[in-house]
């Protein structure tokens, strides 16, 4: 599979994700009691813990959400004749395949260490969770769009502003590296050596304020530059051809306006869609300030990334010889489950500590490429906050 650039519509109507949310265990499903059932499985014979932190401290979700998520693909996953199986040869219910997936995803661990620990072969979990990657990216996808309507950007921007004052701001932008081994003898292994001597494959991200992916790119080798990686999107072309970061301009009261556009750091280049900081140590005092107010802005991304590393830490680390065609697609199921979790408001994910490392021991990259239009659109910006514009 090529690089994951943008998602179309999905032409069946979705239901919402709160008549899904009420889903329980039903006979086929599993029983109501399941989390009983299971946690005793998996922890030898011992009595399960009826709490929900328990739960919560195996799959990283609340159970509501862990309901949701078995509603959402309870139909492509029953669909398919398959027999899965416990070492003990009882058949896996909805719930036990969800739980297995989420579990391979959200910990990280090996094919062999969790099926050592829910009591199934290793190859049962691969498949498990692989076809639980199919039915995510067929089922899921609207929890990963760009907004569609004037109303949602307008809360957008305004979440943006209130961070640090960057007014009319979409979104930000930002790149991490998910890291591979790969054998000396994989003829390409040389493709996916970066600029850190890693092998790697990128992930570029538009994310918003409250930290929800809105725009993905992945599947391209980790030593692609961020700019060209963000050149090849979709998300590009449609800011180039006029029908992205289109909507309503800022009016300023001296006759001038400010766009919609996001911003990025000194990785990508400075366009009138795409604000990045002013270079040098020794700035005017209203560039030094915009530069404190795009970096506390730009935080939102580095938080995200980070986050969605250690709720789903399949990707975090290095990764023992993935499938190259297949680990795009684990990415993109990775970003819809960050994405559902803040959707449905999961206290859970206030358990994970905040954390900005989504990147360690890659270094800046400098991109050096301005737009005129992009230098008046920063300037007019900068002036603006600095208060050298009318409010």
């Amino acid at each position: 599979m090529g690089p994951v650039r943008g998602f179309r519509k999905r032409k069946k109507t979705e239901k919402k994700h709160e008549e899904n949310a009420s889903a329980s265990g039903s006979p086929e499903e599993g029983p109501l009691d399941w989390w009983d059932e299971f946690s005793r499985r998996i922890n030898g014979l011992q009595s399960p813990s009826k709490g929900l932190d328990k739960f919560e401290s195996v799959f990283k979700i609340s159970r509501k959400t862990f309901d949701y998520i078995c509603s959402l693909v309870k139909e492509d996953m029953m669909a398919k004749a398959a027999h899965f199986m416990f070492t003990n040869g009882k058949p896996l219910t909805l719930c036990d395949q969800v739980a297995v997936a989420l579990r391979r995803l959200s910990s990280g661990e090996s094919l062999v260490t969790i099926g050592d620990s829910f009591g199934l072969n290793h190859s049962t979990v691969s498949q498990v969770t692989w076809r639980f990657v199919e039915a995510m990216e067929e089922r899921g996808l609207h929890h990963l769009k760009w907004p569609s309507t004037e109303i949602e950007m307008a809360e957008i921007k305004s979440k943006f502003e209130k961070i640090r004052g960057l007014p009319n701001c979409c979104g930000v932008i930002d790149t991490t590296h998910i890291m591979m081994c790969l054998p000396a003898s994989d003829p390409t292994s040389n493709v996916w050596l970066d600029h850190e001597k890693n092998h790697s494959m990128v992930l570029q991200a538009v994310v918003d304020p409250d930290m929800r992916f809105r725009d993905i790119v992945t599947g391209w080798p980790g030593k692609m530059k961020d700019w060209l990686v963000f050149q090849s999107s979709n998300f590009y072309k449609l800011c180039d051809k006029g029908e992205r970061l289109n909507g309503k301009n800022l009016e300023l009261p001296e006759g001038s306006e400010i766009r919609e556009y996001i911003i990025g750091d000194l990785g990508y280049p400075l366009l009138p869609h795409l604000i990045i900081p002013y270079e040098g140590k020794e700035l005017p005092e209203s560039r030094a300030e915009f530069n404190r107010r795009h970096h506390a802005t730009q935080v939102v991304a580095h938080r995200a990334l980070a986050r969605l590393k250690e709720m789903w830490r399949i990707i975090q680390g290095v990764m023992w010889r993935p499938d190259k065609h297949r680990l795009p697609r684990i990415i993109l199921v990775c970003c819809l489950l960050h994405n559902i979790v803040i959707d449905m408001e999961d206290e859970a994910q206030d358990e994970v500590p905040l954390s900005y490392d989504h990147d360690s021991g890659y270094h800046q990259q400098i991109c050096g490429t301005v737009d005129i239009k992009g230098v008046h659109m920063r300037d007019r910006l900068s002036l603006y906050l600095s208060g050298r514009l009318s409010h």
